[in-house]
């Protein structure tokens, strides 16, 4: 591995000398620019605009342009000559907890190895240090002709180093958050729960470059002069947003089928069971809740579902008194004398025969 820059860590009075090399590395496909036309290459040459030919990178210099365009040349003995403490220090300042640092400020990473054998006693300090104290250490250093700001970290046996961009040169995120103003129901957070912990952790081994991959695949194919077959993938639907709720449901439905999980209350059964509530407040939900959450009382909804039956009830006895008294007064009245003679002729046979009775019993008691 190649270093990029050589010098020495400053902690305190001990000196470390190290060299930096490069954490990551770029995968990418780099493409080159051709005239559509005939394929021929599309080439920049660095040409000096008073001798109108391309110069020499041994040949090129740097200069300042002012406001009026005047070139104030700046040369390697100006530089070098700069009060810069840090031009072959990466100086630490402070210790502080790696929470403090904002990620936003977070930029190319780099590995800080010994430069020679002097300097494994103080390197291995500085890190066993750094581990104990479960701190970060900030330096600053000067790289590419600036002084930057720097973090130590420790990573397996080794000092990292991530470059820091200064305090004012993240910005601030001014109108860029929604000017609507919007309320999110306590269901729709309870789904958004669901669906994060439905979709849960991933291993970052485990994902993979797609695209990189589908290029790869498509240069190779064009090399070998075969026609390429790829399908084209499917097209990310529109961002808008017509029903929050039903996305975030069928997000959750799908991200279960995914993970060869059961789709649990996402179905009819968890739709009948909504529908109440969606009459009472238009646009709300149940929500399905996972497993060790904690579920509302069974009771409430129980002594709720009670009084609907029996008050359900009450109305249906009354409406079939009602109907009953209402077929009574639309009865015709002849029916209703007919059945009233009867009654009344029954009462007297029954007297009659009563009479008969008694009369019979007294003249028994008579002839003895």
């Amino acid at each position: 591995m190649r270093s990029i820059w050589n010098g020495n860590i400053s902690f305190g009075l001990v000196s470390i000398p190290i060299k930096i090399y490069p954490a990551t590395e770029d995968h990418s496909i780099s493409f080159r620019q051709i005239h559509s036309r005939d394929n021929g290459r599309i080439r920049y040459r660095k040409v000096c605009e008073l001798e109108d030919k391309p110069v020499e990178s041994s040949e090129i210099g740097r200069a300042y342009e002012d406001a009026d365009g005047a070139l104030v040349p700046i040369t390697e003995e100006d530089l070098e000559a700069l009060p810069l403490p840090t031009t072959h220090t990466l100086e630490i300042e402070a210790f502080i907890s790696a929470s403090e640092i904002d990620p936003l400020q977070m930029g190319d990473a780099y590995y800080l190895g010994t430069s020679g054998a002097a300097g494994a006693k103080p390197y291995t300090l500085l890190r066993e240090a750094l581990k104990r104290s479960e701190k970060v250490a900030i330096a600053k250093y000067a790289h590419r002709g600036r002084e930057r700001l720097g973090m130590l970290r420790v990573v397996g046996d080794t000092i990292a180093l991530h470059r820091l961009l200064w305090p004012d040169e993240v910005r601030e995120p001014a109108g860029v958050a929604p000017k609507e103003k919007v309320t999110v129901k306590p269901a729709e957070l309870d789904l958004a729960d669901t669906l994060m912990e439905t979709l849960g952790e991933v291993d970052l081994n485990d994902l993979r470059d797609e695209y990189h991959e589908a290029l790869e695949e498509l240069v190779a194919a064009k090399m070998s002069g075969a026609t390429p077959t790829a399908e084209p993938g499917e097209r990310p639907a529109g961002a808008q947003v017509v029903d929050l709720m039903a996305a975030l449901k069928e997000s959750v439905r799908s991200a279960k089928e995914a993970r060869g999980e059961g789709a649990g209350e996402t179905g009819e059964a968890a739709e009948g069971r909504e529908g109440g509530a969606e009459e009472e407040e238009e646009g709300e939900a149940t929500v399905h809740e996972l497993r060790g959450r904690k579920k509302a009382p069974a009771k409430k909804a129980a002594t709720k579902t009670k009084t609907t039956t029996t008050k359900k009830t009450t109305a249906a006895g009354k409406k079939t008194a009602a109907k009953a008294a209402k077929a009574a007064e639309e009865e015709p009245a002849g029916k209703r004398q007919t059945g009233t003679k009867k009654a009344a002729a029954k009462k007297t046979a029954a007297k009659k025969t009563t009479a008969k009775k008694q009369t019979g019993k007294r003249g028994t008691r008579t002839a003895s």
